[in-house]
């Protein structure tokens, strides 16, 4: 291809850009560019980006057009953390109750809720607790039960525009157990319903497996690794373990993975 036939070609692109379907945009530019010397590509790249902009495409262009487009609109990492012993105490009650808000276009972080539950059933926290997640006591004492942060979850959601029906979310956990059988294990101990936007969810592990084609049995850290990224904060702390979560999806993402929910229907 020629530098003038490449120039022709971008000029095509960029100026049909408000009639050409968003969805297959990336993937026609992406064609396109495929097709170009690199210095066409180079000249022409940021002029191609500002006349996307200019028609309602915004900052999220250098986004759309590294990775494809979710089936989401927004992905809700989630990350408890619970009392604990070894061996192990029953029943288990969650102490950290973290979710970031992950815009589905652009992978990034747009909003986090973040709060410590004050246990119930064993309001004391064990030595073995403290050392695995660093939280200490002083960090639950005082703070509202699970009900009344269900409660604060539930008005974080519609603050954030979570409970438009037009709006796609999904919860996103590293492994099952959170949404399988800790929330609704404790609900269930202490006569709560549990919300139906908790009863789907993406699996990291298993979307990192189907992406990766190797299963990450040390979880966080294994996928951090084949991903050759740094650890963000200390392992089991549940806020942390989100934004390591939301690092590895988006580096997922910007490979062409596309997430899909791997959750059963309940």
């Amino acid at each position: 291809v020629s530098d003038a036939s490449g120039c022709s070609m971008i000029a095509l692109l960029h100026t049909g850009a408000a009639k050409f379907p968003q969805n297959l945009l990336p993937r026609a530019r992406q064609a396109v560019c495929s097709l170009l010397p690199t210095g066409v590509l180079k000249g022409y790249d940021s002029i191609v980006s500002r006349k996307l902009a200019s028609h309602s495409f915004g900052a999220s262009m250098a986004a759309m057009s590294s990775f494809p487009p979710q089936r989401y609109h927004y992905f809700l990492v989630l990350d408890f953390e619970a009392t604990c012993d070894k061996p192990q105490i029953h029943p288990q009650e969650i102490i950290e109750f973290p979710i970031l808000k992950l815009n589905g276009r652009t992978m990034e972080i747009e909003s986090t809720f973040h709060m410590y539950v004050q246990p119930v059933v064993h309001p004391q926290l064990t030595p073995f607790c403290t050392e695995l997640t660093g939280i200490i006591q002083g960090m639950v004492d005082g703070q509202p039960s699970l009900q009344q942060v269900l409660e604060r979850v539930d008005e974080w959601m519609a603050k954030e525009g979570l409970l438009d029906p037009s709006v796609k979310s999904i919860f996103v956990t590293c492994g099952d157990w959170d949404l399988k059988v800790m929330l609704p294990g404790q609900c269930q101990y202490l006569g709560l319903p549990v919300a139906d936007y908790f009863k789907q969810w993406i699996n990291l592990k298993k979307a990192y497996s189907f992406a990766m084609g190797s299963w990450p049995k040390n979880g966080l850290l294994d996928m951090n690794k084949g991903l050759n990224l740094q650890h963000i904060g200390r392992p089991h702390s549940g806020i942390d373990d989100c934004k390591n979560i939301a690092n590895i999806m988006k580096t997922l993402a910007h490979r062409g993975f596309i997430f899909k929910q791997t959750s059963k229907p309940f």
